[in-house]
């Protein structure tokens, strides 16, 4: 009698024949990528202390007795914090572009070509936000800690062949 259930003698990939190719993204397209995320970020921060400024005006009442620590410690967390988010929702909602992608022709993706999910681009916002992460993007091929941590790649979406 033959076990229907029994595993097959050998696994088959997937992507085995497919037609795919990833061309990386180059340093230039990756300087203007942080450079427009960053510009988007900084008027995201400026319109939430706008709001809440309008919203609480006395919540801001400790920045003028000179607590310049607690200052530059709240400014920081909440920075860190929609700079996070702002990241996180636009590459998982968009499939791997934030708007310095959208502009420049590039797309985030998994190793193997693949979208990136939920997860990563929160892996890859949240690792962005450790110190000195900027100047790890120096070099050619750029590879970021903020790819190398999550496994993925930014590709020249124009120049790259991807399974879809």
């Amino acid at each position: 009698m033959e076990n229907s259930y029994a595993a097959p003698e050998q696994s088959e990939n997937i992507l085995d024949g497919a037609d795919y190719s990833l061309q990386r993204a180059g340093a230039g397209r990756r300087l203007a990528n942080y450079l427009i995320d960053v510009f988007v970020w900084v008027v995201a921060l400026f319109i939430y202390f706008m709001i809440a400024a309008v919203a609480s005006p006395a919540s801001f009442d400790r920045y003028d007795n000179g607590d310049t620590v607690g200052v530059r410690m709240t400014v920081n967390f909440w920075g860190a914090l929609i700079y996070v988010c702002i990241m996180t929702l636009m590459e998982a909602l968009s499939k791997g572009k934030s708007l310095g992608k959208l502009i420049t022709g590039t797309r985030a993706v998994n190793e193997d070509g693949s979208n990136i999910s939920f997860k990563t681009a929160l892996l890859r916002s949240l690792s962005r936000i450790v110190p000195f992460e900027a100047f790890s993007a120096l070099g050619n091929p750029s590879n970021p800690w903020h790819d190398r941590w999550t496994k993925t790649y930014v590709i020249d979406e124009r120049k790259s062949h991807r399974p879809d």
